[in-house]
């Protein structure tokens, strides 16, 4: 069987034509129109890889073959791979942006369902405040400057009026918009599910315009700005974040990566590791991941031990592999540095500071930063992968 695999791979080397991108390689399919994904691990995002869990498909083959490095006669020489950027996909990504962000933006927001009309002055369309809110979230930009912006959305034909430049401000002040924008972010996420495997857990801090007097009334200090803290699951591979959850800025960590975790199992995204810091180790954590078909690489704490409670039978066997395996363990765990990524890329492009001031509206201020982000990333792989954005 491995050698009809590599017998269709050197005849897809061969025929076809492959594409390298950042962090992996676009092989067509032999059999359809699509394409495949082959990351560097040579792993697959095809049926062969995903079903049968093969160790190496005819696309990873195929690539092989295309770098050289696997011979006909199934000899393999060991060759130092690089990491190129697709500039070409940057590029087109870059100068088509701001378009494509507006386009794809009002596609993800036809899946919201607007309330019945029953009585009174009609409202503004929920998705036209959501439109404006998350484009006045990305462009940085006031209210009242933003005004300029929904006038082009109107001319355009995206909106069908141009609100007063309040309306964001009291869409964002509301109860309503938080679940809508959390399952907006998890639905632009769901276009790379092909793509990401491997997830990350953190969190980071967001400065707000508030100052917290607390510590300078007890401890006679300068007075310091509040913070509000966003806990993220993130997928390794394009930085897409797939789970949310806004906290006080001195909240705890570890009871967030369950339900960041659940979130993006239930969005639909296939789970085969999630490596998150020390902060996070905890046996339920680890427990949770096996039980979605995955594996947790989290370090463990000094002083634990590989002793289970209860049924977390996985604790002990990640001890083990910890203890014993550390430069193993230490590669996949190393991929949570991806996470880190993920929030320079929102606090450069969106800014690390929040303007409203009131907590909800915080809170779907930075939802709307973390949406922005995943059709922005969406964008990029469009390009690179050549992916359908198919919300």
């Amino acid at each position: 069987m491995e050698d009809l695999r590599k017998i269709k791979g050197m005849q897809i080397a061969k025929t076809a034509t492959i594409q390298e991108g950042i962090d992996g390689w676009v092989v067509p399919s032999q059999s359809s129109n699509r394409n495949y994904f082959v990351r560097r691990d040579f792993s697959c995002t095809c049926p062969d890889c995903r079903e049968n869990h093969s160790p190496c498909c005819k696309h990873a083959h195929a690539v092989k073959y295309f770098l050289g490095f696997e011979k006909p006669d199934g000899t393999v020489e060991k060759v130092r791979l690089t990491y190129k950027q697709a500039w070409h996909a940057y590029n087109q990504a870059q100068t088509s942006e701001v378009n494509e962000f507006d386009r794809l933006l009002r596609n993800l927001l036809e899946s919201i369902e607007e309330p019945e009309y029953v009585f009174g002055r009609p409202t503004t369309p929920i998705r036209e405040q959501l439109f404006c809110s998350v484009q006045k979230v990305y462009s940085q930009l006031s209210s009242r400057r933003a005004k300029s912006l929904f006038n082009n959305a109107q001319a355009k034909g995206l909106l069908k009026n141009s609100p007063h430049f309040n309306t964001t401000s009291k869409f964002l002040n509301t109860n309503e918009a938080t679940p809508i924008l959390k399952r907006l972010i998890g639905l632009s996420a769901l276009p790379l599910k092909e793509v990401e495997t491997a997830f990350a857990v953190d969190s980071s801090g967001f400065r707000t315009t508030q100052f917290n007097e607390y510590c300078k009334e007890k401890h006679n200090t300068k007075k310091e700005h509040k913070w509000v803290k966003c806990h993220i699951c993130t997928g390794v591979k394009t930085n897409t974040i797939t789970g949310v959850r806004i906290t006080d800025g001195d909240s705890a960590d570890c009871p967030q990566f369950a339900p960041l975790v659940q979130d993006t199992n239930e969005t639909g995204f296939d789970i085969a590791e999630v490596s998150a810091d020390k902060a996070y180790s905890s046996r339920d954590n680890v427990g949770l991941v096996d039980e979605l078909g995955g594996t947790a690489f989290i370090p463990f704490r000094k002083g634990a031990t590989g002793r289970p409670r209860g049924k977390s039978h996985t604790w002990r066997k990640m001890f083990a592999y910890f203890m014993l395996n550390q430069e193993e363990f230490a590669e996949h765990y190393h991929k949570r540095s991806n996470v880190e990524t993920t929030f320079h890329m929102i606090k450069m492009k969106f800014g690390d500071k929040l303007k409203s001031k009131n907590k909800t509206a915080q809170e779907n201020e930075l939802l709307c930063k973390v949406l922005a982000h995943n059709i922005v990333v969406l964008i990029h792989e469009i390009q690179e992968l050549g992916i359908k954005a198919e919300f």
